[in-house]
């Protein structure tokens, strides 16, 4: 629902200011239950009876109607990438870009590829040498946790791999082994509230981490009271992404999201993400609104396919789309860090267009 409110709030204060070009954005939501017989409705839904110029902050578990919005031209702006599909179709963008080529099969060859720039981060930033990841003996989990650890020895670091029981999870024996093996860092391929479990653990055992670091899903304002039984833990939560610290309100772009979202109980970086996909959108429309055609598919498509990169006004660290035939060896990017502190809450590290790495890119299926 992040990136729902977020896209929300940002077309409601820009109908409020009359629209684009005099006309208000009609904002139509579909909810899939995050399953893929779900998902396809919803294409039909909004695609086909609709027929919506574009999708917009899309956060789809089971992306199954994504071959349905290529086929029908529809791009779809600002998507979270859970699934693969935003590096497999035309007329997906992914609120981080994509350099593959595209055409229906993911990636280059099946295979997609990540950075090491968080890894490299906390090596060079904290002198981090040794890193546990906790997954769960569940597919999707166990996938995840494999990127992480390839990303980890590619970056020097020692590697304690622990694994939990989906069903049930024994996180005191895992914590303690993390106290044993001495592990500087914390990553993880399990779900907020399993995170919660753990970090109640790694305080009872005593384990002293430099960061437990987490990603922008769990980058969110209800820190305090998701983990609340574990005040050590908590207060050395790190989380990582490529979008702005949605608690710097001393950016003016991130003031106006706060301002407009003033209303809702929480806040997190994926409404901040979904609120900069709604902006994306605008900004494409903008860009068709004085055609003689208007606002169509095909030319707001258009402006997605720009060369220049996308920021959202300095919301996102710079959105490329590149379609490229081979894969890139390395590659020069950024990353946006926060840390929570009980006093100040999500507090940023640095400046994300600063914090850059030139670092490997390593394949992985997913």
């Amino acid at each position: 629902t992040g990136p729902r409110d977020g896209a929300k709030a940002y077309f409601a204060a820009l109908n409020a200011r009359g629209g684009i070009d005099g006309r208000e954005v009609e904002v139509r939501e579909c909810d899939d239950g995050g399953s893929g017989v779900g998902n396809n409705e919803c294409v039909r839904k909004l695609v086909e009876e609709d027929d919506v110029v574009a999708l917009v902050a899309t956060t789809a578990l089971d992306y199954a109607g994504a071959s349905r919005v290529a086929h029908a031209r529809v791009p779809d702006i600002g998507g979270q990438p859970i699934g693969p599909a935003y590096d497999t179709y035309p007329y997906l963008y992914s609120i981080y870009g994509s350099l593959a080529p595209r055409n229906g099969t993911t990636g280059w060859d099946g295979k997609q590829y990540g950075g090491t720039e968080v890894y490299r981060y906390f090596k060079r930033e904290h002198g981090a040498r040794t890193a546990a990841v906790v997954s769960y003996n569940q597919a999707a989990s166990a996938a995840y946790a494999r990127l992480v650890v390839q990303g980890l020895k590619a970056e020097g670091y020692e590697v304690v791999t622990e694994q939990v029981d989906f069903a049930l999870p024994n996180f005191r024996a895992v914590a303690a082994d993390i106290k044993e093996q001495g592990a500087d860092l914390v990553f993880d391929a399990i779900d907020s509230h399993g995170n919660a479990r753990l970090c109640q653990a790694l305080d009872q055992v005593g384990a002293e981490i430099t960061a437990k670091v987490t990603n922008a899903q769990n980058w969110t304002s209800t820190v305090a009271d998701d983990y609340k039984d574990a005040p050590r833990c908590r207060n050395a939560l790190w989380a990582t992404g490529s979008s702005r610290n949605h608690e710097d309100t001393g950016d003016a772009a991130v003031r106006e999201f706060r301002d407009a979202t003033k209303g809702l109980k929480t806040h997190s970086q994926w409404q901040l993400e979904g609120w900069a996909a709604a902006m994306w959108f605008t900004d494409a429309a903008r860009s068709c609104a004085g055609t003689e055609a208007g606002v169509t598919r095909a030319c707001v498509d258009r402006f997605m396919n720009r060369d220049e990169p996308y920021t959202a006004d300095g919301l996102l660290v710079p959105v490329r789309f590149e379609r490229l035939a081979e894969p890139p060896k390395t590659r020069r990017t950024c990353v946006s860090v926060a840390r929570w502190q009980d006093d100040k809450g999500w507090v940023s590290q640095g400046d994300m267009n600063d914090t850059c790495f030139d670092v490997p890119q390593l394949p992985y299926r997913p």
